[in-house]
């Protein structure tokens, strides 16, 4: 099969495009001149790279058009971006490749109906700007669109802002303190290999459903306190941080609960492989390697 990836040096997609080279998939993508390709450096030369700046036809005309166009692609605004930026990024950026192909969005599970944090209002809002714009289009019998709402994925290698990697190099690290909310908030957190196993089986069988626009969850399916997770991942490193819950405030608007329907997902026949304290562990193992 033929797949473009947004987004491919990031964290999620550098992994499908890893698992879909190995699975003899033809795999391209597309990403900045400047952005680093570090991630994707061990089988670069098994993929074909496209510059955005060089034209977005530019991949369909030298591949013949794709199979799936998978967007892993986004800008959160942590870096200053201006809303306008954030906007050019999530949506409209997806929007001119919205008619190329099957399309895989990764959507964010802070698109729910309660008040959005105040620094995620742009990311958000642009997100499920783009997803409307996908539905309208599917539903339209345009494209087929697969709207896949992941929820808080982990795993060794992701980027230091996540609060799930803050956590588990903190706690190996061994700093003093870390200081936290009271963490009664719940997540539903899944691992970053499960996450591309649900990719995969969407990528196998989306030319079978029979729907244009189809949203999916994506996590375990069951929601978990961040206590309960920062308190495994100290567990795990056998870690000297002092834990300080209830050192900071929850941020206004808090969502305190987020948890993924995996129900269509499960219809096809996908499970989670690894419990989170599995996935835990294995995190952990994989960042320890790295200090090595």
């Amino acid at each position: 099969m033929k797949v473009l990836i947004t987004g491919a040096t990031g964290f999620l997609g550098s992994h499908l495009a890893h698992a879909w080279v190995q699975a003899g998939h033809t795999v391209a993508v597309l990403k900045r001149r400047g952005s680093r390709t570090d991630r994707i450096a061990a089988y670069l030369d098994r993929i074909r790279c496209f510059d955005i700046e060089d034209g977005l036809e530019r991949p369909f005309e030298a591949c013949g058009g794709f199979d799936a166009l998978v967007h892993t692609a986004t800008c959160y605004g942590r870096h200053r971006e201006s809303t306008i930026e954030v906007f050019e990024a999530n949506t409209a950026f997806p929007l001119r490749l919205l008619e190329t192909a099957t399309f895989f969005n990764t959507d964010t599970f802070f698109n729910t109906d309660t008040i959005l944090y105040k620094y995620l209002n742009a990311y958000a809002l642009s997100k499920n700007h783009f997803a409307e714009w996908g539905q309208t289009y599917g539903e339209a019998g345009r494209i087929r669109f697969l709207n896949i709402r992941l929820e808080h994925m982990y795993g060794a290698g992701d980027d230091a802002s996540k609060f799930t990697t803050h956590v588990i190099r903190s706690c190996l690290a061994n700093v003093p303190e870390l200081k936290l909310t009271p963490g009664e908030q719940k997540r539903d957190f899944i691992y970053i290999d499960d996450v591309v196993s649900a990719y995969t089986l969407l990528l196998e069988k989306h030319q079978t459903l029979g729907r244009a626009f189809l949203p999916f969850g994506l996590g375990s399916g069951q929601a978990v306190s961040i206590r309960e997770f920062v308190e495994l991942a100290h567990r795990y490193a056998h870690s000297r941080t002092e834990l300080k819950f209830g050192a900071l405030p929850y941020r206004e608007g808090e969502i305190m609960e987020s948890v993924a329907d995996i129900e269509a997902l499960q219809v096809l026949g996908w499970r989670p492989g690894l419990s989170l304290s599995e996935g835990i562990q294995e995190t952990i193992r994989q960042e320890q390697r790295k200090l090595l």
